[in-house]
């Protein structure tokens, strides 16, 4: 849940989507993706997690420049 400022979500292959104070994502387990504030902003939120059977938290790559940069 997004609680100030504003950012972006973005799962693997797909188009990333803006987020603001408010905005919730709901994302499933084993969903590689990122989340992150917007170049001309701070980003806050809270993440809740529930643990999943056979799933864990994965930390991969950073987000490139290059694909930051491609942002609105």
């Amino acid at each position: 849940m997004v609680t100030e400022g504003r950012g972006y979500y973005q799962e693997w292959s797909k188009e990333a989507q803006e987020l603001k104070a408010g905005d919730v994502v709901n994302i499933p387990a084993e969903v590689k993706h990122w989340h992150g504030a917007a170049k001309d902003s701070w980003f806050s939120h809270i993440a809740l997690s529930v643990p999943a059977e056979g799933a864990s938290t994965e930390w991969l790559e950073e987000v490139s420049d290059a694909e930051y940069a491609k942002l609105k």
